[in-house]
């Protein structure tokens, strides 16, 4: 009898494990996702508000700022446009994988 109460107790704390393990992956993916969608608009308004600085040197007669930030604005652009795509790119594979899990039968 207390065997079977000691095997009862084992299965509820591994019950409980496993839960709590479910509640930090999902609590984990939330703080991942919210921070690459953090990251994502980031790299949005300063690929908007690299032109505009771009706009203000010139008007402040810093025609040397101006240029150096036009020199450099093709290899930003590129790599910003990368990290935005990156970003999208899983949010995609990732709305495409949890909608084609199989069900488990419940």
């Amino acid at each position: 009898m207390s065997e079977d109460i000691k095997l009862d107790e084992c299965e509820v704390v591994d019950e409980k494990l496993n839960m709590k393990e479910k509640q930090l992956k999902i609590e984990n993916e939330d703080k991942r996702e919210d921070a690459q969608r953090k990251m994502a608009w980031f790299a949005l308004f300063g690929m908007l508000l690299y032109p505009i600085s771009v706009v203000i040197a010139a008007c402040y007669g810093l025609d040397h700022a101006a240029t150096v930030l036009g020199d450099i604005a093709p290899t930003y652009f590129v790599s910003v446009a990368a990290i935005v795509a990156a970003f999208y790119g899983a949010q995609a594979y990732n709305a495409v994988k949890v909608n084609s899990k199989p069900s488990d039968g419940n």
